[in-house]
Formats: structure tokens, sequence, C-alpha cells
């Protein structure tokens, strides 16, 4: 007896309306369910925490000393991020091509997930000068987070007819920011309250650390319900053929069938480089807000509430943008913004949290489109019954190939001791990001995957 369904068009798409939409409904709660991971997680409570984790265990020079390697204390979050996508990077591509040859997507899926929660559920014991644990479980629960928007972008194609893809792919992202919000209000009534429910700063974190995971295991059961996994035309048969020991085979016959593919891997460069900078951004911006800025925790997190807030929003208004304006246009107009951002954010002055609040509406407002927008676009790139190969390669850069902007933003901070220093480097991101994004003929690449040309993208 196998899950794997049979049905639909040659595609992998699934024929029926009705099916169609109850997938979607059910795929967006994939984004409802880790999107709490990324908010409450990675950009407000583990990097200003584990950074004083890891200056309580630091020598007088404030260095702490993994391995034996001398790092300085506010670099360790920066580092363990980095390190983390580099375990992404070793293992996505492995898990994309299973997921194709196999056709069997979803308990794939439920095993990143679910390593990924646990690991983050486990963070509530990072206390003390448990650094090292603090970063065991950041990298872990990132690579886990990389592993399963694999898979979890590659349905993406197969539940959604290409007209379709920019409102699907942004709904999903608003599912994202909505729960992410959602949490996020609870995080701040636990956290600014933390004396009244008889807790110290402390337990309140370690509790929102670890709740988030519980979230994050608790809603992939929707999707893992909804979706269904089909064979396509271009899937490999036969037991065993999805194995791992067959990985690295099936990664290197992907790479070099994407060497045909010149103009999907034009975007897919520009989509590395100036999403390194975004997803930088999203990581650090509490560390700098905390360290450089000088803001309370109650200020940062209701500024990530401000950005998840508006991101919902955002999401869907530039959704609505690509069908007048076409994706790349309105991504494009995305990264012009950006970079504006970030040249205000290193004169921000510190100590000043309403002009904090107003990056943090910026932010906001351009966060998610860009994001749905990419992703929705890469979509018609992707040829037929390659979806999670190809999207392994996506995340690689959406996640697994982002550990330049994190590391320079370390290296930055070793050197100079300066978190501003730091943050105005991520310009030159979003300014090459644009440069290359608007040299690729984006009609022509999604001619030359096989793929129907939308009317407007």
């Amino acid at each position: 007896m196998t899950d794997v369904d049979t049905a639909g068009t040659p595609d992998g798409r699934a024929a029926d309306p009705a099916e169609r939409r109850r997938e979607q409904r059910g795929w967006y709660f994939y984004d409802f369910a880790c999107s709490v991971y990324s908010t409450s997680v990675l950009t407000v409570f583990l990097g200003p925490y584990l950074t004083s984790v890891a200056k309580a265990a630091a020598d007088a020079e404030g260095f702490v000393h993994p391995l034996g390697v001398p790092v300085r204390a506010g670099s360790l979050f920066a580092y363990a991020v980095s390190a983390s996508i580099v375990v992404a990077v070793l293992v996505m591509p492995l898990v994309g091509a299973a997921a194709d040859r196999s056709g069997r997507k979803k308990p794939l899926l439920a095993a990143a997930a679910y390593v990924g929660a646990a690991a983050t559920a486990g963070m509530f014991f990072l206390e003390g000068e448990r650094y090292l644990l603090g970063a065991f479980l950041l990298i872990v629960a990132n690579a886990a987070l990389s592993v399963s928007m694999v898979l979890y972008n590659a349905y993406l194609p197969q539940i959604a007819e290409p007209d379709e893809r920019d409102a699907v792919s942004s709904r999903g992202w608003a599912f994202g920011y909505t729960s992410g919000a959602l949490v996020l209000v609870l995080d701040l009534v636990l956290y600014s309250g933390h004396d009244s429910f008889g807790l110290s700063e402390g337990d309140a974190v370690r509790i929102c650390l670890a709740t988030a995971g519980l979230w994050w295991g608790a809603f992939t059961l929707v999707p893992l319900r909804r979706l269904r996994d089909r064979r396509t035309a271009a899937a490999g048969g036969g037991p065993g053929e999805g194995a791992v020991g067959s990985g690295w085979k099936q990664l290197r016959a992907t790479l070099r069938d994407m060497r045909r593919h010149p103009l999907t891997l034009s975007f897919l460069l520009a989509y590395l480089i100036y999403n390194d900078g975004v997803q930088t951004v999203i990581s650090q911006a509490s560390v700098y807000g905390s360290e450089e800025l000088g803001l309370d925790q109650t200020t940062l997190i209701t500024a990530v509430l401000l950005v998840q807030v508006l991101a919902v929003a955002g999401a869907l208004g530039m959704g609505r943008m690509a069908r007048s304006y076409g994706a790349k246009r309105t991504i494009l107009g995305s990264l012009a913004v950006w970079a504006a951002i970030l040249a205000a954010g290193y004169f921000l002055p510190a100590g000043a949290p309403v002009f904090f609040y107003c990056l943090a509406a910026a932010i906001g407002l351009v966060l998610g489109g860009s994001q749905a927008l990419s992703r929705s676009l890469f979509s018609h790139l992707v040829p037929r019954g390659k979806e999670a190969e190809y999207f392994s390669a996506y995340e690689m850069s959406d996640r697994g190939l982002s550990w330049l902007g994190p590391l320079v933003f370390g290296l930055a901070y070793q050197l100079t001791g300066s978190y501003r220093d730091a943050i105005i480097s991520l310009v030159i991101f979003f300014g090459i990001g644009f440069v290359l994004l608007a040299r690729v003929p984006v009609r022509a690449a999604v001619a030359a995957a096989g793929n129907p040309v939308p009317a407007r993208i």
C-alpha cells in the first residue's frame, strides 16, 4: 500500500479544482507551523539570549573557546547560523533528489519538521553557561527547517496552476506571518509579565523558545493530512531508488541538468545574492537592536510583532501588485526599498525605539512580498517532475548558501567591535542582486524550462 497518488495532470498537478484548493489550504499551514521558529526563536529571542549565555561563559577578554577556537561571545550566534547552513547544504540536495525519485515528499517533510521542532523544544534547557548546547540546537533546528522547506516549496508547482502561484505563495507567507504575530503577542505577555507568573526573565525566554518548537510540531499535522504525494512522469521508479546512497549521484545529475537551463541558474544567482541580505537582516536584527542600539527585549518583541502584522499586508499587497506589474518588477522595487532601509538603519540613534519601529514597519512591508514572489517566480522556471531537486537548489540559495551574510556580519563585529559597520555592508547584497535579477529575461526562462508562460510575469 502506498500513499503516492498517480492521479492528476501529466506534470503532477491536481486536476480537480476542489481538491487543489484543499491541498492549498493544507499547504498554507506549514508556513503557519514553522514560521514561529523563524520569528520567535531566530529573530527575537535566541540571538540576544545565546549571546548572553556565551558572555557568561567568556573569559576576561570576552572570548569563548568552542573546540579550542577563540570566538568573541558577540559573534557566536552569527557563526552558529553560518554553521547550520553548511550542514543544510550537505543534506538538502540528497533529500530533494530522494523526494523526486521516490515521489514521496511527505514522509521526508515529516522527518525534517519533527527533528527541527524537537531541537527547538530542547532549547528550554539552555541556561547558565551552556552556550555549546545552544549553538548545537540552533544548528540542528535551522538545518532541519531548511531541509523541510525544500520539500514544502516543491509542492507549489503541483498544487497551483501557473496563474495562481503568485497568489498562493503570497497567502502561504501571509499565514506564516499571521502565526508569528499571534505567538509573539503571547510571548510578549509572558515575557513582560514574567514576575507576575513567578518566572525569571531567563525562564520566560526559555519557555518562549520551547513553545515555538511545540507549535511547529503541532501544526505540521495539518499539511501532513492534507497534502498528497504523487508520482510524475519524470520521477524515478522502483523501491530504493531514492535512497541516500544514490543521492550524490542524483545530485550530480541534477547539476548537469541545471546547466541546460542557464536562465534558471541566472535567477538563482541573483536570488542567492539578494536573499543573503534578507536572511542576514532577519537573523541579526535583534542582536543589532539590543547590542548596538541598547533596546530592551520588550521593544524588540513589539518591533518584530509590528513586522509580522505589516508583513501580512505586504505579502498580499505585493501579490496583487505582481498581477499588474509582474513578479520581476515588483521584486526589483522591493530590493531598492531594502537597500534604503539598511542605509537608514546605519544612522539609527541608540536608545530611540520610535526610529527602530519606523524601520521595522518598512521591513514588514517588503519582507513577505519579496520572499513570496521570489518563490512563485522560481516555480515557473522548474522543469516538470524535478520540483524537489530544483527547489533544493533554491533552498540552498534561500537558506543553504546564505552563510556569507552572517559570516561577514560576525567577522565585521569581531574585527571592529561595531554592529553599525556590519549592517551597512549588507547594502551591497541588494545592489548586486538587483542588477543580476534585472538582467534575467524571465519570460524566455519560463519557456526554456518547458512551462507555459503566464500573461504577466
